[in-house]
């Protein structure tokens, strides 16, 4: 695809060079420093108690109790940072005026989004590798199920770039990028919370609900099932949102 090689390394330029990205990421490994510390320290907890209980001691499952409560603690704070990493890709340019220019170079609408959104999930998957020395001292300390972690973090990645793909959509809506990383939040909050209502819904209506709702297909990677439906959400989702963006783009190029 013509210029999205170009469009990809703009992109990580400017992010690289963006002050947000360093608060972002640096809240990010804290708040990720923090839950890995304590499901470790309720590990520990558990793991002195039922010490003095030989017969429970087989019940200990570190991957269980430390590694899939950590990897879920993680995407909730995906949730809370990825609007950050996307509220200025399209925002910024429109503000700025900058989008009328970026439109003439020979390069499509699609190279421009699939080049800002490839920029932003490479940084969220260097944050996620960010997290990586603590899964490593874990491994290092005790047995873990290597799947159960390489799926987690798989799902770790498709799960951003589902939300990112949303943020992309909603910064591409307006040019205040406050704006777009609360649409960003509230979008993903309620693919979130949407399957709270699957039961309430009951029928084909509630298991519609129960399909949309971007928490149960990630519980099921992080406990290391590969499903395809999963896999296919997470896939369909950001060509979804990218869709949108892009008929967006193209309606205001109609409007002028």
């Amino acid at each position: 695809m013509k210029g999205l090689w170009a469009i990809y390394k703009r992109e990580c330029y400017s992010l690289f060079a963006s002050p947000i990205f360093y608060v972002v990421c640096a809240s990010f490994l804290v708040l990720a420093g923090y839950f890995f510390w304590s499901t470790v320290g309720y590990f520990h907890v558990v793991s002195f108690q039922v010490g003095r209980n030989p017969a429970y001691i087989s019940q200990l499952n570190a991957t269980e109790m430390v590694v899939r409560p950590f990897f879920v603690d993680l995407s909730i704070v995906l949730l809370l940072v990825c609007p950050f990493l996307t509220m200025r890709l399209m925002a910024e340019e429109r503000r700025a005026g900058t989008v009328e220019l970026l439109f003439t170079y020979p390069v499509g609408d699609k190279a421009i989004v699939l080049g800002k959104y490839l920029a932003a999930l490479t940084l969220c998957c260097l944050m996620l590798l960010g997290t990586a020395p603590a899964m490593g001292l874990l491994f290092a300390l005790t047995r873990l199920e290597l799947m159960v972690v390489l799926s987690g973090y798989f799902g770790l990645m498709l799960l951003g770039g589902a939300l990112l793909s949303l943020g992309i959509f909603t910064s591409a809506l307006t040019e205040n990028q406050i704006i777009a990383a609360v649409l960003a939040f509230g979008g993903g909050l309620m693919l979130w919370i949407i399957g709270w209502s699957e039961q309430l819904a009951g029928g084909t209506f509630g298991k519609v609900l129960g399909y949309l709702a971007i928490t149960g297909h990630f519980e099921n990677l992080a406990k290391g099932v590969l499903d395809s439906r999963d896999v296919a959400y997470y896939l369909i989702l950001p060509l979804f949102f990218i869709f949108l963006t892009l008929r967006y783009m193209e309606s205001r190029k109609w409007r002028g």
